[in-house]
């Protein structure tokens, strides 16, 4: 009961850490994540003859790509949305004053009229606006952070890579946790990818048939909140069917829920998961509780990162442990119910 007791007090104090540490601990692990994702380009290159120092270098040229095509795209988004707000002004003040009338009429009190009016209020748009903007500058400033710990990182992934020849076979148990870790972070991300581009193509064209403004913006924020697990489908639907109700009323309101329920719901929701779950073996409830989760503990940051987070505690604590394969295979893990070579089953 004493090591139980002592166990959740560091867990705590660990949180508590992570926390208050947020605005670093978020940059160090996107960069962690980006290094995994790119570190295969490494094992060809080397087998083909190229220099250690150039796989390394292939390794951290990837890794920005990846990071200057996503903030292109974010700040492509940002740019647009802020013009969008300066253009439809009017329209929004006329379709707020529009549904207060209705809310009105229905009886409702004033205050819920007010904070239906308050959401097309264009200066509160510019204030959301102006939020992210700020929020895109703190984004910019962590990018600084995390180019210099992708190539830090790139470096120390080569020789982590050697552990085994440096210490012998008995460290193979803990490489392949943590390959297993890398490699599942991998596939998670390829599958989010591949399922969000198929989604951002399909809501973009969608979009530009029924003439919401703006749709590329829109798409762009469909395959970022692809990344967030479970309720990346409600955000990246929000702020085009508002749009669509100041410009096309109510019809084109109901046709772009229709259009994103069809769509994002029958892969997000129904098939997406699947995959995900074959690719990272987590359930659904832990999913979606990490989300909330590492949310809290380290910001925006969290919901996209929410699941390679939860991976690795639990490769660090589960995994390895006989005595915790019932939280491994509660966790959504099946393998864990099947007892390892020489171990006693169940």
């Amino acid at each position: 009961m004493l090591r139980v007791l002592l166990g959740l007090a560091a867990a705590v104090v660990a949180l508590a850490g992570l926390y208050f540490g947020r605005e670093l601990v978020g940059p160090l692990a996107l960069a962690a994540v980006i290094v995994i994702i790119c570190e295969p380009i490494r094992g060809p290159l080397v087998r083909r003859g190229w220099p250690r120092w150039a796989g390394t270098t292939a390794v951290i040229v990837l890794g920005y790509l990846i990071l200057l095509v996503m903030a292109a795209l974010l700040w492509f988004a940002g740019t647009q949305f802020a013009r969008l707000v300066g253009d439809y002004a009017d329209e929004l003040r006329s379709t707020a004053a529009g549904l207060v009338e209705w809310l009105q009429s229905l009886g409702l009190a004033d205050q819920a009229a007010d904070a239906t009016a308050s959401v097309f209020d264009p200066s509160t748009l510019v204030s959301i606006a102006a939020d992210l903007g700020g929020t895109v500058l703190s984004v910019f400033t962590a990018l600084f952070f995390v180019f210099a710990y992708v190539i830090f990182m790139a470096a120390d992934a080569a020789r982590y890579g050697r552990a085994e020849q440096a210490f012998g076979r008995g460290i193979r148990p803990t490489v392949a946790r943590f390959r297993s870790f890398n490699s599942g972070v991998r596939r998670y991300y390829v599958v989010n990818a591949s399922f969000g581009a198929i989604v951002a193509v399909i809501d973009g064209l969608a979009l530009l048939w029924l003439g919401v403004p703006a749709p590329a913006v829109w798409a762009i924020l469909a395959f970022v909140t692809n990344f967030v697990p479970n309720i990346g489908f409600v955000l990246g639907l929000i702020p085009p069917a508002l749009l669509a109700l100041v410009v096309g009323g109510w019809p084109m309101l109901l046709a772009v829920v229709a259009i994103y329920c069809v769509v994002n719901v029958t892969l997000q929701v129904l098939v997406q998961p699947k995959f995900v779950s074959d690719a990272v073996n987590l359930s659904l409830t832990l999913s979606f509780f990490s989300v909330i989760f590492w949310t809290f503990i380290i910001g925006p940051l969290g919901a996209i990162l929410s699941i390679p987070l939860t991976l690795l505690v639990r490769a660090l604590i589960l995994d390895g442990d006989e005595g915790t394969r019932w939280l491994r295979w509660l966790s959504g893990d099946p393998d864990a119910a099947k007892p390892r070579a020489g171990s006693p089953g169940p």
